[in-house]
């Protein structure tokens, strides 16, 4: 068995973008075997486990990544994880794989595709609405997709703004009020707010934003009467329901699951689409385990590993 460390090194973008927008498509074909993923409540947070098969891969394992909000006042990230790999014929775990940066770089990815294919524009003003490590990956991944003329950033900490302008100093970066920021073509919205702080009169037509800060129940982002006005795409409709961004309105009768326009994979296929150029378009992300291996592919490919005996 193998350990990999330093799994992100190498990485090319475009291939990991490829490697979502195929792991997707496999989804909206129903070529995989993946349950939910699993919760535990935690005094200061939360894990959760990720199994899955993906047979166009020929790779199936599980991921264990935690989310705990109040880790980088003690210096750790809100988010770690490692990933399993497994053996198909015998069971035997072939990998064990440092997935905390690969979990970034994946969610980040699917943004990026759900903004390939939901964007009516190809050159955009890209909004952001927080400035944390899912913010970055977000923007790193959508520019291998769309060309980005200008980012506008909001965030609570003027100090985080700066550092995460200083960070994209080959795009015109402007930091401005949360209104203001919302004032673009794709929107990312990164936060872990438990109640929404952004409004629907905010939104223009045409807007399509990429919902990646509700990933566990109670969590939202956006004004249920945003959910209204758009289509909302989901990466996979049980887990959107469950901790995605329209957990609470449905929950809370604000929102309907019947009112889920399809899933990323749909669109990726063909089978689904924005309805016109001035529909708004929200792709709810929730995190799938499939994704955790078809990065966890191309890493073992690339990352530094350390032999361990096993059994």
């Amino acid at each position: 068995m193998q350990y990999f460390t330093d799994t992100d090194m190498g990485l090319d973008l475009g291939q990991v973008n490829l490697s979502m927008e195929s792991a997707f498509a496999d989804h909206g074909k129903g070529l995989v075997q993946m349950p939910p993923k699993v919760y535990i409540t935690l005094p200061e947070g939360d894990f959760r486990t990720m199994p899955a098969y993906l047979p166009s891969l020929s790779i199936a394992g599980v991921k264990v990544v935690n989310v705990h909000p109040k880790n980088p006042r003690s210096g750790l990230p809100t988010v770690m994880a490692l990933t399993i790999i497994l053996d198909l014929v015998t069971g035997q775990p072939l990998a064990v794989i440092n997935a905390t940066r690969l979990t970034d770089m994946r969610t980040g990815a699917a943004g990026a595709v759900a903004a390939k294919y939901l964007s009516p524009k190809k050159e955009v003003v890209l909004g952001v609405i927080g400035t944390g490590r899912q913010a970055e990956a977000q923007v790193a991944a959508i520019s291998k997709e769309l060309k980005i003329r200008q980012v506008r950033i909001w965030g609570r900490d003027p100090q985080h703004v700066r550092k995460f302008a200083d960070r994209f100093m080959e795009f015109p970066c402007l930091a401005l009020p949360i209104e203001k920021t919302c004032d673009c073509d794709v929107l990312v919205t990164t936060t872990p707010s438990t109640s929404p702080i952004i409004r629907s009169e905010w939104i223009h037509e045409g807007t399509h934003i990429n919902a990646i800060g509700a990933d566990a129940p109670g969590k939202e982002e956006l004004d249920p009467a945003l959910l209204r006005r758009g289509q909302v795409f989901v990466d996979d409709p049980f887990q959107a329901i469950h901790s995605g961004e329209i957990n609470v309105p449905i929950r809370t009768g604000l929102y309907r699951a019947d009112e889920i326009a399809g899933t990323l994979g749909e669109v990726v296929i063909g089978k689904k689409r924005r309805s016109g150029e001035d529909a708004i378009t929200i792709f709810d992300s929730t995190g799938l385990a499939i994704q955790d291996l078809a990065i966890a592919k191309i890493a073992m490919q690339h990352g530094r590993k350390i032999e361990l005996p096993f059994p």
